[in-house]
């Protein structure tokens, strides 16, 4: 074991001494120096990550105790961190896709005021912090911990330009929808300790992976798992608790991406990929993900088709993404999810933050009809893009490919009808990347003069990052290449096994031929490739218009009404309910009772007081009165 094992503690504490260092000097330092304390501990961060993922190789796990955080009886939960392949993965994505974004941030934010920038640097280190501290957790207590935190970092930077109120809104709305499902986490969680008296990792797995000694029933770990899912539905935005991500858009673009491709989204991925024996025990929940997942992924990508929003088409491919990534948790290929969450992680980095230097170039323009043409204009920018459109649209040899295939073949062998209704989504999706690419690239520019005249291609800051990913994009996917093509190909999945054993261990993989391999391939990349060129051929002379859209295209336009559907339904009888609480309630109720209570003491007072009147004869009828009474009390009583 590497003595590097030692000093993981350092990986997460070193994006949370940017955080405080540029939280608490944020007055003092200049931007410069804000940049480089923000990107430097990120990076840091990521060397050590290198050499932990190069550790653990060998199919190793180092688990570090440093303390107990909860010590009560027999219940003991230690603040302990544990270091695997899984957790290596997930360790080189956060830390180095997060230090690109924090290097283009450098350039992106230059308009703010040195403190707000200082500001927004902390923000994203504690954000970092956060999901490092979520993914290095030996025990589901110390993942809540780092899982509370992305929600508090993802409210605070959804929020960041907290001068406008939609913008607020957008961030309390992703604050309230991840709450609920944090709270689904919880119940879980306080249902192992109850069933299996501990949360750590090991003792759980090991304690249910063999029948004999299983203290869960399969009511219990159905119940939990089905918690966990509550969880990941909110963190992961699958139906029904979705609707926050496309209004996370709010924020700045570098936080767009860095919640959509390296983050936030993906916690509940690595939350069931790593309890993976848990539900491999509850075929019922597995169900559960994968029909949420499929339907999430549909239901996104018929939006995207209509979004006219630069960013609100990447964020319902967010969505849409993250459905096919719980596709594959709920058919059993943990591999294949894991594998896609890492090329998402660069192509829809890529994305984001090529749709950042098109909006910075647009100043400030998000809608792609009043684009078009920028092709020549930046050519960096649209050639990065353009590659990154390729990647998510699954077209070969591009890194989505081998990932979304991996997904496919695994839910073919669950079931056909899971296959034909992925491969729709997966033509949507090379449908309207390429709407998106062909409105914003091709064809004429359809801005204003000012726009024109104000074109240029992004500094170094931002190019930079984009051709780095662009090549992550490109060849990302070639550690997982399929059997079919290369025999011993699947590095990812040889580099995971330890992980997934144990799941392997109770069910029996079914293994497609290799023919059935190849129809498969080629009927998805045929049918993507052809929406593609279609997208590619209709809207690359894109000309608005000016008419609205009607019918089903005004329904897509409109995300199925969802949101004014919650609105309706939850929002403002919540509200109505809280006004009615308020006023009736508080203020004619609790707050009658108590000043009640006050006045008639105040009342009662100005009464008795005229007893002291200071007459004598007053007082002694007042006695004789009194005595009479008192015999009165005697006889009767």
């Amino acid at each position: 074991m590497s003595n590097i094992l030692k000093f993981i503690w350092l990986i997460p504490v070193l994006p949370l001494l940017g955080f405080l260092i540029n939280g608490l000097a944020r007055k003092q330092v200049s931007k410069t120096m804000a940049g480089i304390i923000g990107s430097g501990t990120v990076l840091g961060a990521f060397c050590i990550s290198i050499l932990v993922f190069f550790s653990v190789k060998g199919g190793n796990t180092h688990v570090a105790h440093y303390f107990n955080f909860i010590d009560i009886n027999s219940l003991k939960i230690g603040f302990d961190f544990q270091v695997d392949q899984l957790t290596s993965i997930f360790l080189l994505i956060i830390t180095g896709v997060g230090f690109l974004i924090h290097v283009y941030s450098t350039a992106y934010m230059h308009g703010e005021e040195p403190k707000d920038f200082a500001k927004y640097f902390a923000y994203l280190n504690l954000f970092v912090f956060s999901m490092l501290l979520l993914v290095m957790g030996a025990n589901y207590v110390i993942m809540f911990m780092g899982w509370e935190g992305v929600g508090l970092c993802s409210y605070l930077l959804i929020g960041f330009w907290f001068k406008n109120t939609d913008f607020n809104n957008a961030g309390k709305k992703a604050f309230v929808m991840n709450r609920i499902g944090d709270f689904g986490f919880l119940l879980a969680v306080f249902w192992l300790i109850v069933k299996v008296g501990s949360v750590d990792y090991h003792q759980v797995f090991d304690a249910v992976a063999v029948a004999k000694t299983n203290p869960l029933t399969t009511f219990d770990v159905t119940g939990i798992t089905l918690l966990l899912f509550v969880g990941a539905m909110g963190k992961s935005a699958q139906i029904p608790l979705y609707t926050w991500l496309p209004d996370a858009m709010a924020g700045p673009t570098p936080v767009s991406a860095l919640i959509h491709a390296a983050t936030m989204v993906t916690a509940g991925i690595y939350m069931i990929a790593r309890s993976n024996i848990l539900y491999t025990l509850a075929p019922v929940s597995q169900n559960v993900v994968a029909i949420i997942g499929l339907a999430t992924a549909i239901l996104a990508a018929t939006i995207a088709l209509k979004q006219n929003d630069i960013k609100k088409v990447l964020a319902y491919s967010t969505v849409s993404q993250l459905g096919y990534m719980f596709l594959g948790l709920g058919v059993g290929a943990f591999t294949g999810a894991v594998f896609h969450v890492m090329t998402h992680a660069f192509f829809k980095a890529l994305l984001f933050l090529g749709a950042g230097s098109v909006i910075h170039a647009m100043d400030s323009e998000q809608d792609i009809r009043n684009m078009g043409g920028l092709k020549k204009y930046m050519p960096v920018t649209h050639i990065t893009f353009l590659l990154a459109c390729f990647a998510i649209a699954g077209m070969p040899p591009f890194s989505g490919f081998f990932s979304k295939d991996e997904i496919l073949a695994g839910a073919f062998a669950k079931s056909p009808l899971l296959w034909g209704v992925g491969v729709a989504g997966a033509v949507m999706t090379a449908f309207y990347m390429f709407r998106l690419y062909a409105m914003t690239f091709l064809g004429k520019f359809r801005g204003t003069e000012k726009q024109e005249s104000h074109l240029h291609e992004s500094p170094k800051a931002i190019t930079i990052p984009l051709i780095i990913l662009a090549i992550l994009s490109v060849i990302g996917g070639w550690v997982g290449i399929p059997e079919v093509f290369m025999h011993d190909g699947h590095l990812l999945n040889d580099f995971l096994s330890p992980v997934f054993e144990q799941s392997k261990a109770i069910t029996h993989e079914h293994v497609l031929t290799h023919s059935t391999e190849y129809i498969l391939i080629g009927t998805s990349v045929v049918l993507a490739l052809i929406a593609l060129l279609y997208a590619w051929n209709r809207f690359s002379k894109y000309q608005k218009t000016g008419k609205e859209e009607t019918g089903l295209g005004k329904v897509l336009e409109n995300k199925w009404y969802v949101d004014e559907l919650y609105d309706a339904v939850i929002v403002k009888p919540v509200l109505s309910v809280a006004r009615y609480l308020n006023n009736v309630m508080e203020k004619k109720g609790i707050d009658g009772f108590v000043n009640g209570v006050g006045k008639a003491i105040n009342y009662g007072s100005r009464q008795i007081r005229l007893l002291q009147s200071g007459q004598v004869g007053a007082y002694i009828l007042m006695m004789v009165l009194g005595i009479l009474l008192f015999f009165i009390m005697q006889l009767y009583l």
